[in-house]
């Protein structure tokens, strides 16, 4: 795949110029380097004091780092890093946590489960019974909302539970006309 290789350069004061460089005050061996990336015509982007060159082989962004190294840009370059498609990330950044475990650390269960049961008693027993296993169920009248940190542990649940699995949420989002009169019909239009 094209672009699965980058090298990322650090440096204090980015030069808008730095790629025209590549050319410039450079030994015979970093200008024949030079000469056969502008060939390969790599990706290059910028984010504010990083810039990052992409390729399609790690001996092409080998090739790059060298070159780069060779023009004395003051800063550090990093090591050849590469694209782990399945985890959408590069090999040198840490494993982001999931958007489940981001609500957790927010305090909010990203995973409900719903449990209708046939009475007010049965829904308090139910209740008590998952508080004892850690869980903190919301009961209103003859239901129950239990709170989940994975998909898999709500379905889990569920299944035990005969319940059904949702979405959590922290907000419920309520559509309102955009006239507030329309409710009363002729008045609002």
């Amino acid at each position: 795949m094209a672009d699965d290789w980058r090298i990322r350069i650090e440096v204090e004061d980015v030069h808008e110029r730095l790629l025209e460089r590549l050319g410039v005050e450079l030994d015979d061996e970093a200008r024949e380097l030079a000469r056969e990336l502008k060939d390969r015509r790599l990706a290059v982007s910028r984010d504010g004091d990083e810039v990052f060159v992409y390729a399609s082989s790690r001996a092409e962004a080998e090739s790059a780092r060298k070159v780069v190294e060779s023009l004395g840009v003051v800063g550090k370059t990093s090591k050849v890093e590469h694209w782990l498609e399945d985890e959408e990330r590069w090999d040198d950044e840490p494993k982001d946590e999931t958007w489940e475990e981001e609500e957790v650390d927010h305090g909010f269960a990203p995973w409900e489960v719903r449990v209708q049961v046939g009475s007010r008693d049965e829904a308090r027993t139910l209740a008590e019974q998952l508080e004892t296993e850690g869980y903190h169920p919301v009961r209103r009248f003859h239901y129950l909302i239990v709170g989940a940190a994975s998909k898999q542990d709500a379905e889990a649940l569920a299944k035990r539970l005969h319940g059904s699995v949702e979405l959590g949420g922290e907000v419920v989002w309520e559509e309102t006309p955009p006239n507030p009169f329309a409710i009363f019909g002729g008045l609002g239009g």
